[in-house]
């Protein structure tokens, strides 16, 4: 494993967890309800953490769930001896007394986990924001509650991603090369997916109903931590990315958000974004988010990644060597990157502090700004 990267904000972080308990119907199985578990990530001051020993970061069963998702092979007893299982956030931390900070909602993709963007989500709360990690049980990897139970990820879900499978695998090779503008190639997609992917289009709303539940939780208890006055940011990577979008579409408490790879599955027949929007995306994946770029009355930019994978854009970069799997970007590059992208949009359009994201291109990324269009 690479080593973990440090925060660089001015603030060290501390962690809690809390699960919503029973928050509606399980659709993916009557027998039961679904509960709704998330880790918030806070800013803490420096010199309160001396003497506290790091957040476990990975838990066995976690270690578990990446290695049935990812088939990344882990010798958690080896990981625990050498340290690497722990993050760089300390847990139940005392918090900053009559300080609040603004939230930011992050939401994992499909077969990830709520800490598969750990280094990303501490990162933001050592700026001085608040991050709510939300796990989609059923569909991450491992979900672990706090009454010590656990949902594993559903493996049925991965033959219902497309329907009949086969066909619609070779159909979207086929639309990943198929050459056109962006508003061809959105329509192209949801032409695709209402014939291939009706259940990952049904799955967007209920991961909505997940975020809605987690931040109800959030106005009602921890009001002495969060400034809600300033709005909301959202960012997510894969289904957490689309989730982003759709919140950013629909809800008027979220100011900006980003997208992290992640294809728009869902019915957006009538959605116009009217809030500013990043998406991040590797080549491979560039062609299915040409919605982001089309009805939009705000500022939308695109950082496009170079020598990256889809999966790569989350904490088990760091676990793998480089290759086809995750991209060959280097690890810490792609961490600095993606950090300074989410700090940029959030300095700019949640905290207020900067007039515009100085997003710029470089060796690693491609940025490209489109106006709004409508």
């Amino acid at each position: 494993m690479n080593k973990r990267p440090k925060p660089t904000g001015e603030y060290a972080v501390g962690t809690f967890t809390y699960t919503v308990k029973d928050a509606r119907e399980e659709v993916m199985d009557k027998t039961k309800m679904r509960s709704v578990a998330s880790r918030v990530y806070y800013p803490i001051d420096k010199d309160s953490v001396k003497d506290l020993k790091p957040s476990i970061g990975l838990s066995e069963n976690m270690a578990k769930g990446i290695t049935k998702a990812f088939k990344i092979p882990i010798n958690y007893e080896k990981m625990k001896e050498k340290g690497e299982i722990y993050s760089e956030c300390y847990e139940n931390a005392k918090r900053i007394e009559g300080v609040r900070f603004p939230l930011i909602m992050f939401h994992h993709g499909m077969a990830s986990y709520r800490e598969g963007n750990s280094f990303l989500c501490i990162e933001l709360a050592s700026h001085g924001y608040v991050v709510i990690s939300v796990s989609h049980s059923m569909e991450a990897a491992c979900t672990e509650f706090d009454d010590g139970s656990v949902e594993w990820f559903d493996k049925s879900i991965l033959k219902k991603q497309y329907q009949p499978f086969l066909k619609g695998a070779v159909n979207i090779l086929k639309l990943s090369r198929f050459k056109g503008s962006d508003s061809e190639m959105a329509k192209r997609f949801d032409e695709f997916q209402r014939v291939y992917s009706r259940f990952l289009m049904g799955r967007l709303d209920e991961w909505v109903l997940d975020n809605d539940a987690t931040l109800d939780y959030a106005k009602e208890n921890l009001n002495d931590l969060i400034d809600f006055d300033k709005g909301i940011g959202v960012c997510g990577h894969s289904m957490g990315g689309n989730t982003a979008y759709r919140l950013c579409c629909d809800k008027e408490d979220y100011v900006c958000g980003i997208n992290i790879d992640g294809a728009l599955f869902g019915d957006y027949t009538n959605c116009v974004l009217n809030k500013p929007f990043l998406q991040v995306s590797c080549k491979s994946n560039e062609k299915v988010v040409a919605r982001v770029y089309i009805r939009h009355t705000k500022p939308v930019f695109k950082a496009l990644f170079k020598d990256m994978q889809h999966i790569g854009f989350s904490d088990v970069k760091h676990m793998m060597k480089p290759g086809l799997t995750a991209g060959k970007l280097d690890p810490d590059l792609m961490h600095e990157n993606l950090c300074r992208c989410h700090l940029e949009m959030f300095d700019t359009y949640l905290k207020g502090i900067k007039n515009e994201p100085e997003l710029i291109s470089n060796d690693v990324i491609t940025v490209t700004k489109y106006e709004a269009d409508m």
